[in-house]
């Protein structure tokens, strides 16, 4: 049975956004991504599809928005008082993420950008973005406690943890164990970002 939205309470602005959201990371977790369409997330979400295109012209930037919402942000990031304890803990959220409806958001962008030919830049920097703040929120903390050294902060370190919990999620799939997060924070994370870079 198709909904006459104009017959349902009018929602607006981040209300409605936030419906459609949840709609679409509902859909994703129903149906994956090849499945999913703007028309079922709009009566999901008991919104119109005109609204669903106004703000996001095609498949792929609702789902990266709705995914990015979902992600840890420098704000969720628990402070445990240790680089370390701060690693673990902000991985583990990263970890849990894609084991969710991010994950098959993400093999499905990703699937169908290498089918289509689609770049890749905007997923990549949707998700660099987000990972390569969170990871500068843990290392401010880390450097303003002492633990280490400013100069020991390039873009490489910040970005090496979410490449790899990536790459092992693409490779390996969900769930991510919890003994791979530990194992890139003790055998590469906190080695790099504890050793100072000596110019040569």
């Amino acid at each position: 049975m198709v909904t006459d939205h104009r017959k349902l309470p009018r929602r607006r602005g981040e209300a409605l956004n936030a419906a459609i959201y949840q709609a679409t990371l509902d859909e994703l977790a129903e149906s994956g991504y090849a499945g999913l369409t703007m028309e079922r997330v709009a009566e999901r979400a008991r919104a119109s599809k005109a609204s669903l295109y106004r703000r996001w012209p095609t498949r792929i930037e609702l789902v990266m928005e709705a995914v990015r919402n979902t992600l840890p942000t420098p704000e969720s990031t628990p402070d445990t008082g240790t680089l370390r304890g701060d690693l673990v803990a902000m991985l583990g959220q990263v970890a849990q993420a894609l084991s969710g409806p991010a994950g098959e958001a993400m093999r499905g962008l990703l699937g169908e950008a290498l089918s289509s030919g689609s770049p890749l830049s905007s997923m990549r920097r949707t998700s660099q973005g987000i990972g390569r703040r969170t990871m500068e929120e843990v290392v401010r903390r880390a450097v303003e406690r002492g633990e280490i050294d400013p100069d020991a902060i390039t873009p490489r370190r910040l970005d090496a943890g979410h490449a790899l919990l990536r790459h092992h999620f693409l490779f390996n799939g969900a769930p991510i164990p919890g003994e791979l997060v530990v194992q890139i924070v003790d055998e590469v994370l906190v080695p790099l970002l504890t050793h100072r870079i000596t110019q040569g």
